[in-house]
């Protein structure tokens, strides 16, 4: 019956159909001719998509199909159904973001349509629309972020607590919690926050928390330290320093009558958990236990016994 043989077309057009459900349509006539329509209109490069063309392709179809006037209407209608179904996929398509994300432990680097670089620390997203990078060079980041940019119209990190904006050059975003902290380490960023514009040249760093710009600092490292698997701090609570050894170890860190307030300096390895332990409890005279469920209890030195 016609009624289901539409219903397989339909299957068909969403790749669904059974094989033997595509001999039915390619048995009758009518419906061989939908195919071949819909095949063809497959190997359209669709970013470049010649109406035009295609409308004098489907006018020469209606010319040579031997049937009467109702039936070249209707399957004109199909058609020009099947190719609005093309180009709506297409344009939903087009407006998609493609998004990068790290889990624990984990470091990525992506290369961007203009050969530019982003390496993700542990616990990150990046995101931005491919079809338009050429046009705007423009990503949103949540986490951390090494940038080593290729000179050339603006290029915009957009994150939560402000944007970094730069021509060329080569420099780290952190973004989480309230914290936003930008290290140039080559040429010059723009960092926008509320109603303020800062210049950064190479060699230095701003952080700002909850709006407010807390510090700046000078650089003697040429690159960020989590590039060579260690996490780096100048005087950080420690609850920083906590999250951010819980997005380097599948642990969990429990403080047990530990000051929160406490503040560290210095780094850990992301290698070895009982080394980076070590390294955060011995300066701030804590000791740790770590348990089989993977909980890690940071305990005062005096209490431990």
């Amino acid at each position: 019956m016609k009624m289901d043989k539409d219903i397989i077309l339909h299957k068909w057009l969403n790749n669904a159909a059974t094989r033997d459900e595509v001999m039915q349509l390619k048995a009758d006539p009518e419906y061989a001719s939908y195919l071949k329509i819909s095949e063809a209109t497959a190997s359209f490069d669709v970013p470049e998509m010649d109406m035009e063309a295609n409308l004098r392709i489907l006018s020469e179809k209606k010319r040579n199909l031997p049937m009467s006037t109702p039936k070249v209407i209707s399957i004109v209608w199909k058609v020009a159904a099947v190719l609005m179904v093309l180009l709506a996929g297409y344009l939903y398509v087009s407006t998609l973001n493609t998004s990068v994300e790290t889990d624990i432990a984990q470091t990525e680097t992506i290369v961007l349509p203009d050969n530019s670089e982003v390496t993700l620390n542990a616990s990150s997203t990046i995101s931005y629309n491919k079809n338009d990078w050429e046009d705007e060079r423009r990503l949103t980041l949540k986490g951390e972020a090494y940038f080593k940019v290729i000179k050339g119209n603006k290029f915009s990190v957009e994150t939560s607590e402000g944007t970094v904006q730069v021509l060329g050059t080569q420099f780290n975003v952190y973004v989480r919690n309230g914290v936003f902290a930008v290290t140039c380490f080559e040429g010059l960023v723009s960092v926008a926050f509320n109603d303020t514009i800062l210049k950064l040249p190479a060699g230095e760093k701003i952080q700002i928390e909850n709006g407010k710009l807390t510090a700046t600092e000078a650089l003697e490292n040429p690159s960020p330290s989590w590039l060579t698997d260690e996490s780096s701090f100048e005087n950080a609570p420690l609850l920083r320093v906590v999250e951010a050894l819980e997005r380097q170890y599948p642990i969990t860190i429990s403080l047990k009558n530990v000051d929160s307030a406490k503040h560290f300096t210095g780094s850990f390895t992301h290698k070895n958990l009982e080394l980076a332990l070590k390294a955060i409890c011995e300066p701030l005279q804590l000791h740790y236990k770590i348990n089989e469920n993977g909980t890690v209890y940071l305990i005062n030195a005096e209490n431990s016994k």
